[in-house]
């Protein structure tokens, strides 16, 4: 009877409040819903087909947004792969690390190894084309935080979905045995946002060196190398940062850390693709759609032996 009364409670209360609201939580996931209904310490959330009890300490942030709009934001969010992360305050690095370690991924293959990020719950993975080429054996390896420690994680069942050699960018499917739901990161809305001077961070495994942490600024925001636009930012990029994530203070992702420049007295001089062209390739990711049928695609063929002199 009680169950009953409560759902009459909400039904009323829908009726007397409007709106949907976007309510971003500390892991750096978000629901999108309307309030129906606040207590001192919780707020029941109405999602369109069930009503969830959501912790006022494990929010972040929480605005309003216009009803039309927010449903048409709730379609766009369960017909794609990533989410855009709502206005929502700045946070000093040493925070945010504890809050996203678990979503950056070491990705390996038998020729080498770069990073990577997690942007669905499902095992959706985003690294560096570059990373990848040319191999079908691919491994991600996951920090998961316990309670008392952090325990590695490392899938060797990692399907190809998407790849773009134009765009250096790769989409990977962790196949895991359990139905685990995977923490995953958002991206930044939108690159109008990047400004020069803004405060940025990496989080990757340069050599190797897994969940290595570098700080920087975004020297510049719209940089064109070869054709493509980058972020040029003085955070440190090395071998293995490839296909990892650039953060902002928000605890978005603003960009994929792609490449440096290594010459004699060149100093922080790395390059990040764009959360921009991340949306659009994940967007557009029937057009990048691995093939294995194609016996050229996933195999790395190596160059024939040379003749010698005496041979010829």
């Amino acid at each position: 009877m009680q169950k009953v009364g409560l759902l009459s409670f909400l039904a009323l209360a829908l009726t007397s409040l409007h709106g949907i609201h976007s309510i971003e939580l500390k892991d750096g996931s978000g629901i999108r819903g309307a309030i129906v209904l606040e207590r001192p310490e919780v707020y029941y959330v109405d999602l369109g087909f069930n009503v969830v009890a959501v912790p006022k300490d494990a929010v972040v942030s929480l605005g309003e947004v216009d009803s039309v709009i927010g449903k048409v934001a709730m379609a766009l969010v369960e017909d794609t792969l990533y989410r855009v992360a709502a206005d929502r305050d700045d946070q000093p690095i040493l925070k945010w690390v504890d809050q996203l370690g678990e979503a950056v991924a070491l990705v390996q293959t038998p020729t080498g190894l770069g990073s990577g990020f997690v942007i669905h719950g499902d095992g959706y993975v985003v690294t560096n084309d570059h990373v990848i080429a040319g191999e079908h054996r691919i491994s991600v390896t996951i920090f998961r935080e316990g309670e008392r420690e952090l325990s590695k994680v490392t899938y060797n069942n990692v399907r190809i979905v998407a790849t773009s050699a134009e765009l250096d960018l790769a989409l990977l499917k962790i196949e895991a045995d359990s139905e685990e739901a995977f923490r995953s990161v958002t991206l930044a809305a939108g690159t109008g946002r990047v400004r020069e001077g803004e405060t940025v961070f990496a989080i990757g495994s340069p050599l190797g060196l897994d969940r290595t942490v570098s700080e920087g600024i975004i020297s510049v925001a719209n940089r064109v190398i070869g054709g493509r636009l980058y972020l040029q930012t003085t955070t440190q990029i090395n071998p293995g940062n490839s296909g990892g994530p650039l953060f902002n203070l928000s605890g978005e992702v603003v960009g994929v850390n792609n490449m440096k420049i290594a010459a004699v007295g060149a100093e922080g001089l790395g390059f990040s693709i764009s959360s921009g062209v991340v949306k659009s390739f994940l967007d557009n990711r029937d057009a990048y759609a691995f093939d294995p049928r194609n016996p050229n695609t996933g195999f790395r063929y190596l160059s024939p032996p040379k003749i010698a002199d005496s041979e010829k």
